[in-house]
């Protein structure tokens, strides 16, 4: 590859840049910081940015969101400490869905068979009452089914089933899971 004749021209960042560079100083200050900002003030900023925020939203600290106009959280979802959402394409996250500390939401690569290295964008959607466990990485294009849970430290490159076990890295399908109200958090 020759990243001298890389170009992201073609790539629409979705917004003005005044209005992108008014999120990375609301997002360094009330995002990336260890200061406990109140997560209903956390969701109005995204919103006010042009995301779709549900009620119930848990946002730690140093929460990373490149674009917030490209992503939608549904009803009490828990975005953990670290967390990174790269959305140069749309994250469509589920109500009831917890994101644990470090996991990365990644919906950009590049195409390393080229020559200019071009930029790849494909979406990510999480359906309701997910789990993505601690420091799990989850790729572009991906989508995880409703109910699934990806165990710690997973890559996660292929879509999930429904009510779906995923573990590794590669991220494989250890098995399926029954959904009951009275099972333990042990029984994933």
């Amino acid at each position: 590859m020759d990243l001298s004749r890389f170009s992201n021209d073609g790539f629409e960042r979705g917004a003005e840049r005044w209005k992108e560079a008014a999120w990375l100083l609301t997002k360094t200050i009330f995002f990336q910081t260890s200061v406990p900002w109140p997560s209903a003030l956390r969701s109005t900023l995204l919103r006010w940015f042009g995301a779709q925020v549900g009620t119930g939203v848990v946002i730690r600290a140093n929460v990373n969101i490149s674009f917030p106009w490209r992503l939608v959280l549904g009803d009490y979802v828990w975005l953990g400490e670290d967390v990174m959402i790269l959305s140069l394409a749309p994250v469509k996250i589920g109500s009831h869905v917890c994101i644990s500390q470090r996991s990365f939401l990644c919906t950009g690569s590049h195409d390393h068979r080229r020559e200019t290295f071009d930029l790849i964008v494909r979406g990510i959607t999480l359906g309701d009452g997910c789990w993505v466990a601690a420091q799990s990485f989850i790729g572009p294009g991906v989508e995880v089914g409703s109910g699934s849970v990806v165990s710690a430290g997973s890559v996660v490159m292929n879509s999930v089933p429904e009510r779906t076990l995923v573990r590794g890295n590669p991220g494989v399908v250890i098995k399926t899971l029954a959904m009951d109200a009275d099972a333990s958090p042990a029984d994933a």
